[in-house]
């Protein structure tokens, strides 16, 4: 566990030399995405994961632009639903989403957050959870999907979706 929390401080401590964050009237500080660094969040969310899944003794993941899809999809449909949730205004499930985008392989679980924080932020939050942390620990995982949806007041919905 204490490699894990070591893992995780590092990424963290990495990620705040490469954000852009602003206050806001009330003092929430906003962690601000361009589109410009999609491809480096998504790989360092990976690395991160990656990094606390050997320190368990996990394999490692690989991004799957199919798992990806289906994260960026459900993140943009909780920010327009306003809610934090697994199922579509549609009534899709998380299954659902992963067939639609053409994943074929075994489905294991969603994580999912409303947030004016990092990703690493976010991950730290999910790793101390013990639902999300089982599934971005999963031994039998081999692929990773995350995506987000920036409202423009700075909140974020983060999505991340697990197979093999």
């Amino acid at each position: 566990m204490r490699a894990i929390l070591l893992a995780l401080a590092t990424a963290t401590t990495l990620a705040a030399c490469t954000t852009s964050t602003t206050t806001t009237g009330g003092g929430v500080k906003v962690y601000r995405i361009s589109a410009a660094k999609t491809s480096s969040i998504q790989y360092r969310m990976l690395d991160s994961v990656n990094e606390l899944r050997a320190a368990a003794g996990a394999g490692p993941m690989q991004l799957n632009s199919k798992l990806n899809a289906a994260a960026k999809t459900h993140a943009q449909d909780m920010s327009l639903q306003n809610r934090p949730w697994h199922f579509g205004s549609d009534g899709s499930s998380p299954v659902d989403r992963a067939r639609r985008v053409g994943y074929t392989g075994l489905y294991l679980g969603e994580t999912i957050s409303e947030t004016f924080e990092s990703e690493l932020q976010t991950l730290s939050a999910w790793m101390a959870n013990h639902d999300t942390r089982r599934i971005i620990m999963d031994p039998r995982a081999r692929n990773l999907g995350f995506s987000w949806h920036q409202e423009s007041n700075g909140k974020i919905w983060w999505v991340l979706e697990v197979g093999a």
